[in-house]
C-alpha cells in the first residue's frame, strides 16, 4: 500500500527484456535506500513492482507483460523521468490517501493552464473509469495522490501546487501526455459490495453495475 505522496525522482537507467518478460534498472539519487530490502515494494508512476536487486542508489524490478500493457511504462525509454514511493509502513503519515498501486487505466492529459501559482490540469479517463471519479474525490496519477476539483463526464480536473510541480513529473506533463489512474479504492469495494450475494454468481457483460435502480433498492437515494 502507499499514500499518493511521492517520495524522490528517479530515471530509467536500464530497460530489457528477458526471457520474454521486462527487466527495469531505476536509479535515484534522492531515494532513501537505507531501509530497502529485497522484495520491497516500490512504486514507479504509480505501479506497485517489487525490488529484485540493489545497486549503489539504483533498484531493479521485473515487469510483466501484463503489466507493460496496461499502464505507461510500455512508452518508457532509457532516461525517462520517473516518480518513487517507497511501500507505506505503520508509522507513516498518510498525507495522501489508500493507493494499492495497481493501475486501473491509462489517461490522457487534453488541456493545461495557470491559476495563480498553480496549474490547472484536464484529464480525459478511460469510459469504464469514469463512474469512479467524482468532484473532491481522491484520484492517484502516475503514483501522486491529487484533490479532484470537477467531473464532466470522463474528463475531470485537479489543480497542481508549486510544491507538485517542483517534487513530481507532473512537471514535464505536455497535452497528450498519458497517465497511469488509479481510482478511489473505497469506491471500487462499495460497488463490489453492493451487488450483495449476487457477486458469487457469473455476472452478463450489463449486470453487476452501479445504477439508480440499485442505489435505490439499497437504500442509498
Amino acid at each position: 500500500m502507499f499514500t499518493g505522496i511521492i517520495e524522490a525522482l528517479g530515471s530509467v537507467a536500464d530497460l530489457q527484456l528477458r526471457s520474454g518478460e521486462w527487466r527495469m534498472n531505476i536509479h535515484s539519487a534522492a531515494l532513501d535506500f537505507g531501509d530497502v530490502i529485497l522484495g520491497d515494494s516500490i512504486a514507479i508512476n504509480g505501479v506497485c513492482l517489487t525490488v529484485t536487486k540493489l545497486g549503489n542508489a539504483s533498484f531493479e524490478v521485473d515487469v510483466s507483460n501484463e503489466t507493460m500493457e496496461h499502464t505507461t511504462l510500455r512508452g518508457f525509454d532509457k532516461g525517462s523521468k520517473v516518480n518513487l514511493e517507497k511501500a507505506l509502513t505503520p508509522n507513516k503519515r498518510l498525507g495522501g490517501h489508500i493507493v494499492s498501486g495497481h493501475v486501473d487505466g491509462v489517461g490522457e492529459l487534453l488541456a493545461l493552464r495557470g491559476d495563480g501559482a498553480s496549474i490547472r490540469m484536464d484529464f480525459r479517463a478511460p469510459k469504464e473509469l469514469a463512474k469512479y471519479i467524482a468532484q473532491k474525490g481522491s484520484i492517484c496519477i502516475d503514483g501522486t495522490s491529487l484533490t479532484v476539483n470537477t467531473v464532466s463526464g470522463a474528463t475531470f480536473s485537479v489543480n497542481i501546487i508549486p510544491h507538485t510541480q517542483a517534487e513530481t513529473i507532473i512537471q514535464n506533463y505536455k497535452v497528450g501526455s498519458k497517465v497511469n489512474l488509479e481510482v478511489d479504492l473505497i469506491a471500487r469495494y462499495l460497488e463490489r459490495l453492493m451487488q450483495g450475494d449476487s457477486a458469487a454468481e457469473e455476472q452478463q457483460d450489463s449486470a453487476g453495475k452501479l445504477t439508480k435502480s440499485l442505489l435505490a433498492e439499497n437504500g442509498f437515494i
